[in-house]
């Protein structure tokens, strides 16, 4: 029988309707980055069910679970848990309970699919043999969760993999799988910044110094590192996403605070923007004659996610021959930013290859009604991750199951010699 036979086989055995149950249950009690305490007691009791052997707390909430079944390389399979401070209007009947908080990105699938996986691997260790490690990710969100995983052992107290890989819903026609090798989401911070002004009467503002025009510079400012600064074969976004000052009409605030988020393509790109921004802030801070300088602080980086060429192909040609051609995409890097990539270094310094790609899964009674003659045109015109109206698919869980069953047993088959060696990398 060949793997792809195979590993439909075991997604087809495996049982769909608990999948949707434990979909519908996560998604209807979301939990925020760093409390996702009610889902990983879910998920350990349902790994727990197949043989899996578990593990809680780790990194705070996370869950690792080993399946063993003898000799063999060591596939890490991650899905992150944690909801977003989003109020639900989906409409669905099994729509948020928590009030601010819904499953805005998909991560409540991401989790039912990882349970499915280990489900359909449990039932059929007779075609496999080597180690799936299963991780419950908390705190993706923020980015924080996979430091921390790696922080309390993961590759220490648990089995180091030979590869890692992830899936994640999105916006585009179900049934598609997205694969891309190489760069696929970009490196991003988020960074707080405060401008120092003197506080006054609106209607003596020669006596103040205006935190808000200084403000309103720096946001105009901004927008030239990418138009002017970085070239065009260069892909970068810097978004001011938060602009709070004053309270009320007629008088001059102390301070303004502004909410920046940088993405880039690459870490170098990122780290010459970052330079960029305080080099524009605390210039325009002069210009704007603040006595006291700015602060500006970066609460949140994520590195790029760059998958491996070799697992990318190993990966995507399975899925071809598992749901076929016309199936299999490639939309090219998004900017969107995930701390995966951070689970994939050991602790001497080794980084593990991994892949990561999409799954689709906007009904298609949504996708053809959605304004827009092509397939981009009405990407952006569908409830897309961190909407409060995202409803994707529930077929997608099953489909979900599949392309993770079938990559896992690609990956345990591969031939070591064919495998890339681990390269030192850079970062810590």
């Amino acid at each position: 029988m060949s793997l792809a036979r195979t590993a439909l086989e075991l997604a087809a055995a495996h049982d769909s309707a608990a999948t949707h149950c434990l979909y519908r249950e996560l998604h209807a009690h979301p939990e925020l980055s760093g409390a996702e305490h009610r889902t990983a007691a879910r998920v350990s009791t349902a790994l727990r069910t197949e043989g899996v052997v578990c593990t809680e707390g780790v990194g705070g909430t996370g869950v690792v679970g080993v399946l063993s079944n003898g000799p063999g390389r060591t596939v890490l399979v991650r899905a992150d848990m944690d909801a977003l401070p989003v109020t639900e209007n989906s409409g669905l009947p099994y729509a948020s309970t928590v009030d601010g908080v819904m499953h805005a990105c998909g991560h409540d699938a991401h989790t039912a699919m990882l349970v499915g996986t280990a489900q359909a691997l449990a039932h059929g260790r007779r075609h496999w043999n080597g180690t799936v490690v299963l991780v419950a990710q908390p705190a993706e969100e923020t980015g924080e969760g996979a430091l921390a995983m790696r922080g309390d052992g993961l590759h220490e107290r648990f089995p180091v993999p030979d590869v890692l890989l992830a899936q994640h819903i999105s916006a585009g026609p179900i049934g598609l799988v997205a694969h891309v090798a190489g760069p696929v989401l970009a490196a991003s911070a988020s960074i707080d910044v405060v401008v120092h002004g003197r506080g006054g009467h609106g209607s003596r503002p020669d006596t103040t110094t205006d935190p808000i025009v200084i403000g309103a510079a720096i946001v105009g400012r901004l927008q030239t590192i990418v138009a002017r600064e970085i070239a065009p074969r260069e892909t970068a976004v810097v978004t001011v996403g938060r602009f709070h000052a004053g309270t009320a009409k007629n008088i001059i605030p102390a301070s303004a605070e502004l909410g920046l988020t940088v993405r880039a393509a690459s870490r170098d790109l990122q780290e010459r923007i970052l330079a960029a921004v305080h080099r524009i802030v605390r210039a325009e801070c002069e210009a704007g004659g603040a006595t006291t300088g700015p602060d500006i602080r970066v609460v949140k980086s994520m590195p790029a996610t760059v998958n491996d060429a070799r697992v990318a192909r190993s990966v995507a040609d399975i899925h071809t021959r598992m749901f076929g051609s016309t199936r299999i995409v490639d939309p090219g890097p998004a900017m969107g930013s995930e701390d995966f990539s951070e689970l994939a270094l050991t602790p001497d310094g080794r980084a593990i290859p991994y892949h990561y790609w999409f799954l689709p899964s906007t009904p298609l009674a949504v996708w053809d009604v959605a304004p827009g003659q092509s397939p981009m045109a009405k990407f952006g015109n569908v409830p897309s991750a961190h909407s409060p109206d995202f409803a994707p698919d529930p077929a997608v869980l099953d489909h979900g199951v599949a392309a993770m069953t079938g990559a896992v047993l690609a990956e345990l088959a591969a031939d070591p010699e064919r495998t890339r060696p681990h390269r030192r990398a850079r970062r810590s």
